[in-house]
């Protein structure tokens, strides 16, 4: 059950859902929510996910990501204590490193012009999926544990993890019994704020297959992506320059990950709208 908690943990945490023309939430929303925590409710300003999550520009190429969690709160305990939560408290405060990339997707109509005659953007920035979530689970679990993630080629709202595992106590010694996490990307909403924060809400149903009693949830995860002030070379000293280059984070975000139960859940009712656990993380994006 600690992995099922960690992996539930890992990969709803921010790499690359999907949508063109998302529902857009109201002015400040999703800011507020984040200023909130911990008080979390279900999300209701969603709208279902198609497409692909448009990125700003900002964010294209190939990036080093810390993720640290901050903060991590149950607020149905006792009563109600996801898999795995007491467990994730050793992640608190310990930095983790993995690379991401955010790349061009050409549109389908090549041949869009302008009001004023030019030619229109032919590409929007998105996560490589695939990429990311397969860097962001073998950093938490290692590569060993975590053999590939595979996005569904009918549907890029629908992913699957695939965990090695080892059979229960059976006659077939040593055998593989690997497990499954699939992913559905069923709804989100984006914001952008006056302050120039790309702020993104994505609503994930997931499903842990390959232990005895399959596992359900439904995970939130709210983002506030921020581009950093650039450093100006010129007005600090030589000796330094390097090491602004390499120690200084070009975007920095902060994350909120809120998980649900889902309604095969015996509590389900008893928790309603109200998350079972809540994780808060920050992030630094660099180059």
């Amino acid at each position: 059950m600690r992995l099922i908690g960690v992996v539930l943990l890992i990969l709803c945490c921010l790499i690359g859902s999907c949508l063109i023309g998302s529902q857009e939430a109201n002015a400040g929303e999703l800011e507020l929510r984040i200023a909130n925590f911990p008080q979390w409710e279900k999300i209701k300003a969603v709208k279902s996910a198609e497409g692909e999550l448009v990125y700003p520009d900002w964010m294209e190429g190939n990036w080093q990501l810390k993720s640290t969690l901050v903060d991590l709160a149950a607020p149905l305990a006792p009563d109600i204590i996801t898999p795995g939560f007491e467990g994730n408290r050793r992640y608190l405060q310990e930095p983790i490193s993995f690379p991401v990339k955010f790349v061009p997707q050409q549109l389908l109509n090549l041949s869009l012009q302008t009001t004023a005659g030019k030619e229109s953007k032919v590409s929007e920035i998105v996560a490589d999926r695939a990429f990311n979530s397969l860097s962001l689970a073998r950093a938490y679990l290692g590569e060993r544990t975590v053999l590939s993630v595979k996005v569904d080629p009918d549907s890029s709202l629908r992913q699957v993890t695939f965990l090695r595992g080892k059979c229960p106590n059976n006659n077939y010694g040593q055998r593989r019994c690997d497990r499954q996490l699939v992913s559905v990307v069923k709804s989100r909403a984006t914001e952008y704020t006056g302050d120039g924060q790309f702020i993104t809400c994505e609503v994930f149903q997931q499903f842990f297959k390959g232990t005895d009693r399959p596992y359900f949830n439904t995970v939130e995860s709210t983002t506030a992506y921020r581009q950093l002030p650039k450093i100006q070379p010129s007005k600090i000293q030589p000796s330094k320059t390097q090491q602004l280059k390499t120690n200084q984070p070009v975007i920095s975000a902060e994350q909120v990950t809120a998980v649900y139960l889902s309604p095969q859940d015996p509590n389900y009712f008893k928790a309603g709208s109200r998350p079972v656990a809540l994780y808060k993380y920050h992030l630094d994006f660099y180059r």
